[in-house]
């Protein structure tokens, strides 16, 4: 007799999601995206990823030895003995070069340079760690704090639920890109502050999920049978509701990501995001203004690393939210 396997729910999910190819790329893409955050030091910068000496090993983009301080590493020419392993791209994204504003992609810069003469590509490199730490700590907060209320408010229902709703309505009523804007004019504007305003008015949405999931289920036998068990509410909702009422509130953070990173690029192309010279795909988004018409480059690469990002993650939004909904299975 032949053996029938049985599949989880999440095997099952992922099962129809790998059949949406593009949601699927998309995750590559993603992947890649992190590669090149972690691994930004070893992809662009000015000094050298190990130099050996002396049978000594050194790691200067690392650590500032006194013995090296005076080196030029980009005009330095290794002697017997010497080994120096160098960075993808030879240049820091904080680095000046008067003498190269406003270069067009060549072989030295192969993204050109800015108006005070950095290289873009490094400078777009960096700007990928700002981008997705925005995305994931801001969403990670909003997650928080959405699980939080929408689980008092779809568990214990009532008075709690009543006080709970408007709550989220009022913060709903306000524009969530002006009031961010408001705040962070009396905020010293940086990374911590953008992660912290938007993940601060980003949680309705989850918390409104969470809430209608959890009304679904807080009846369901399993549910009733660990209440007569004598489990704390605490235990019920962490171990017995939420594991059950994630999956759409997963599509919710996928979006959320895409909109944190949307939003961290327009505050910085305004001014109120991470500051110069710190690298951000909208700060150099804002150089392009008094440029836009000969340096192409400073629009068309972080303009395409913004909507590469975006597309990637709101197809993998999509593809999860195809393959949870029944409604969308073949």
């Amino acid at each position: 007799m032949k053996e029938v396997k049985h599949y989880t729910y999440f095997q099952l999910v992922w099962a129809q999601f790998k059949k949406n190819r593009l949601a699927y790329f998309s995750i590559y893409i993603v992947i890649f995206l992190f590669i090149i955050a972690v691994f930004a030091p070893f992809i662009a910068n000015d000094k050298p990823i190990i130099f050996i000496r002396n049978y000594k090993i050194y790691f200067p983009f690392i650590k500032n030895y006194t013995q090296f301080q005076d080196i030029e590493w980009k005009e330095y020419e290794t002697e017997s003995g010497e080994i120096m392993l160098k960075p993808i791209v030879f240049y820091s994204p904080t680095e000046y070069d008067l003498t190269q504003t406003l270069s067009p992609p060549g072989k030295e810069h192969i993204f050109g340079t800015d108006d005070r003469g950095r290289d873009v590509f490094a400078r777009i490199v960096w700007g990928t760690r700002i981008s997705l730490s925005v995305g994931f700590v801001a969403v990670g907060i909003a997650l928080i704090i959405g699980l939080f209320v929408g689980s008092m408010a779809g568990y214990y229902g009532g008075k709690i639920d009543i006080y709970l709703s408007r709550f989220i309505e009022i913060i709903e009523c306000f524009p969530t890109f002006i009031l961010i804007l408001v705040i962070l004019a009396f905020l010293s504007p940086s990374i911590f502050n953008i992660m912290g305003v938007i993940g601060l008015f980003g949680w309705t949405g989850i918390a409104r999920l969470i809430r209608g999931e959890i009304l679904k289920i807080k009846n369901q036998e399993y549910v009733l049978a660990a209440r007569a068990a004598g489990l704390s509410d605490y235990r019920i909702i962490v171990s017995h509701i939420l594991p059950n009422a994630i999956a759409p509130v997963l599509v919710s953070v996928t979006f959320g990501i895409a909109g944190a990173i949307l939003t961290e690029s327009g505050l910085s192309f305004l001014g109120f995001g991470v500051q110069p010279p710190t690298p951000s795909w909208g700060e150099i988004l804002s150089q392009a203004n008094n440029y836009v018409d000969f340096a192409w480059w400073l629009t068309v690469f972080p303009g395409l690393a913004i909507f590469i990002t975006i597309l990637a993650y709101n197809l993998i939004g999509e593809g999860i939210r195809d393959a949870i909904d029944p409604r969308l299975k073949k």
